[in-house]
């Protein structure tokens, strides 16, 4: 594990699993995207289990705030991620993406939370039924 700042631990290499967890995508999401953005083109281990990068989580957000926030076509976000690459704005138009997805994944849990204090809201059940 390395870090990038004092306070924010950052992993080097994400199973699909976790990328799945960090993204809120389905795993048959991820490799479909891999066929269709060739930027997304994770490494294998010696078992044959993609292995993501951090910067590759981040390519990932990108492209879901595109087709999913931005409503962006499959050909529409390969191009805008394009356009990005071409004028430099790719690691920074990332960045911003996964920003606006950790925010509007933390307002999300902060309403579900209020609508439980207030008695509006059941809690939500896990996948064990607790």
């Amino acid at each position: 594990m390395t870090t990038t700042s004092a306070t924010r631990p950052v992993q080097e290499f994400y199973s699909i699993g976790e990328v799945c967890a960090l993204t809120d995508l389905k795993p048959h999401v991820l490799r479909y995207w891999e066929s269709q953005f060739r930027f997304l083109n994770p490494a294998k281990n010696r078992s044959g289990n993609r292995v993501y990068k951090a910067r590759e989580v981040e390519l990932i957000t990108l492209v879901k705030h595109l087709l999913y926030t931005e409503k962006f076509t499959i050909d529409g976000a390969r191009q805008r991620v394009d356009q990005y690459r071409r004028t430099g704005e790719l690691r920074t138009s990332a960045r911003r993406a996964f920003e606006a997805e950790t925010v509007q994944d933390l307002s999300a849990g902060i309403q579900e939370v209020l609508g439980i204090l207030e008695g509006k809201a059941p809690p939500k059940k896990d996948v064990n039924g607790e």
